[in-house]
């Protein structure tokens, strides 16, 4: 009987303990429930904050003409390297594609063989002046933005362009073939710097047999669209 009463006696300290959930639940005693999940989500750690630049963008006028001047160097083969100044004019068809004429003009110099002779001359002094007029189909490959400083944006553009003309040297007129390639940017809505390299190719036998040349022009250019 004693053993009876020691047995009942740890039953109900067992079950009595506060801290014994795993008791309480083995004999169904347990009555707390777990508090539901919480409907609200973390609160955001970071809090960004962006500043927006306000950028100007000079846009192409909305006319389709464009007229300029340009200056720089063009490499006459066999006659030497001299500066080289024209102008242009020219009409946007598209977006990509626009017609160009341009008529320049540079100097001959003297070939080798006429440094070498001393004295003898292969053409005039009035020869050598040597003229060109193209016309050009050109083409927009690559369009694009240049960003100066924190609030400025131009608008470029790389360019191809290749046509045929005439050129007045050596006492002659001589039909040309030109090819290049031309940067464009845009200073603000109608004005534009160019940046242009051509080639210009003729057949030519001055000095004893016939050839074709190659003349490599570079330049600097100014535009306005009107």
């Amino acid at each position: 009987m004693e053993s009876r009463f020691r047995v009942l006696f740890l039953i109900v300290a067992i079950t009595s303990l506060p801290g014994c959930a795993a008791t309480k639940n083995l004999f169904g005693m347990g009555s707390e429930v777990a508090p539901p999940p919480s409907a609200e989500g973390p609160g955001q750690v970071i809090d960004p904050e962006v500043a927006r630049r306000e950028i100007k963008e000079p846009a192409i006028d909305r006319e389709d003409f464009e007229v300029g001047v340009f200056v720089g160097i063009m490499s006459i083969e066999d006659f030497g390297t001299n500066v080289v100044y024209g102008a242009r004019i020219a009409y946007h068809i598209t977006e990509g594609f626009f017609v160009e004429g341009t008529v320049g003009q540079t100097e001959a110099g003297l070939t080798s063989f006429e440094v070498l002779s001393g004295g003898a001359r292969l053409i005039t002094d009035s020869e050598r002046q040597y003229t060109y007029y193209n016309l050009n189909l050109g083409y927009n490959i690559l369009p694009g933005e240049v960003f100066i400083g924190e609030g400025r944006a131009y608008n470029t553009n790389l360019y191809l362009v290749a046509g045929l003309g005439s050129t007045r040297f050596a006492g002659d007129d001589r039909f040309t073939v030109n090819v290049g390639a031309g940067y464009r940017f845009l200073l603000n809505d109608s004005i534009a710097l160019h940046i242009d390299f051509r080639d210009h190719l003729y057949d030519i036998d001055l000095l004893g047999e016939e050839k074709t040349v190659h003349n490599l022009e570079f330049h600097l250019g100014l535009t306005v669209f009107f």
